[in-house]
């Protein structure tokens, strides 16, 4: 097992006894000067109605302060913030993604900052140089439609997806780690370079259909019937739409990619003040039972899942973190071998 996969099912530490833990003591210097500002301009890659909208209600309500969000995919928020600084009209105070913060970093259009109950996070749920955060785990599997394949053929092993069963009948999304990008990701980090090209050389062989759309959107065509399976989709989606009745589920392969959802601060934001306390109540333990009620990830130990089988743990599955470090080393590498092999 790599160190990678090592690391990354060390994060999943046991829940009992965690609700014990003290709640981290927000500034009251911090919550004055965010009060003086009164807004927070949130850029968010987050389903509106599922989350955001909680998420927002339960900060203006404990604070007073007003949150205006803008919705977008990692993609469209990391190239409007990143426009905004070169422009010097830096619009957001805090945006949320789950790729391109490599690429905010170095251009220098993010900010460092620490709060209190972002420091009671998993370490490897906090940048060690302090430009992001996690605010909750999108952990990558294949869902599937249920109506459209048998019990017996739903593969159990990446080599499964090589059958002849499956030419024709995958699809994913290009461009970023939530598609075909990061499911390369993961491949060759846990295979390794030699063995895991083979296996992508012979994937592509199954011809994967490539659409332009979000993960979530993704899934939805799956359970609507127009594509058996999809490699990339987000685990607790499928589970909240098995939930409501939709005929999917999702594929518990070993080792699964986890993208932490990252939180950042953009440089020169308006309101800095205000931003860093909705960032305090995102990562307490009132802002993480928000995400757990909705049906999400949390990334404090401390509040579980609702379903605690989503999470490598408890689920009986392997995981390997992908982290804005180890994509800065590797992402023009997986994205060619995207457009090699898949396009």
């Amino acid at each position: 097992m790599s160190v990678l996969r090592n690391l990354a099912l060390g994060l999943f530490v046991a829940f009992a006894g965690a609700a014990s833990v003290a709640a981290a003591e927000v500034s009251p210097d911090l919550i004055a000067k965010a009060k003086q500002e009164g807004e927070v301009v949130y850029y968010t890659d987050l389903i509106v109605d599922q989350i955001v909208r909680p998420l927002v209600s339960g900060f203006e309500a404990k604070y007073g302060i007003k949150v205006s969000f803008v919705r977008g995919d990692s993609q469209v928020n990391s190239v409007r913030l990143l426009n905004e600084y070169k422009a010097s009209r830096v619009m957001a105070d805090v945006f949320g993604l789950t790729s391109a913060m490599e690429v905010l970093i170095e251009a220098g259009a993010v900010r460092q900052f620490s709060t209190a109950n972002s420091d009671e996070l998993p370490p490897q749920y906090r940048d060690p140089e302090r430009y992001w955060v996690s605010s909750h785990l999108f952990v990558m599997e294949p869902g599937l439609n249920t109506n459209l394949v048998p019990p017996a053929l739903r593969p159990k092993t990446y080599e499964d997806l090589l059958a002849p069963y499956w030419k024709d009948k995958l699809v994913w999304k290009p461009n970023d780690l939530s598609g075909g990008p990061g499911f390369i990701a993961n491949v060759l980090t846990n295979m390794g370079e030699e063995r895991g090209m083979d296996y992508l050389r012979k994937l592509s062989a199954q011809r994967i259909k490539l659409v332009n759309a979000s993960a979530r959107a993704i899934l939805d065509q799956v359970i609507a019937g127009e594509y058996p399976m999809a490699l990339q989709i987000f685990n607790h989606h499928a589970a909240i739409s098995a939930d409501k009745g939709a005929p999917v589920d999702w594929v518990r392969l070993s080792p699964a990619n986890v993208n932490p959802g990252l939180i950042g601060m953009p440089k020169n934001g308006p309101h800095p003040n205000a931003g860093l306390l909705f960032i305090e109540f995102m990562t307490s333990r009132e802002g993480q039972q928000i995400f757990q009620r909705a049906g999400y990830l949390p990334a404090r130990p401390d509040v579980p899942p609702l379903k605690p089988e989503l999470i490598p743990e408890n689920g009986g599955f392997s995981a390997t973190v992908i982290t804005p470090a180890l994509t800065a080393k590797a992402m023009t590498h997986w994205d060619q071998v995207f457009t090699d092999l898949f396009r």
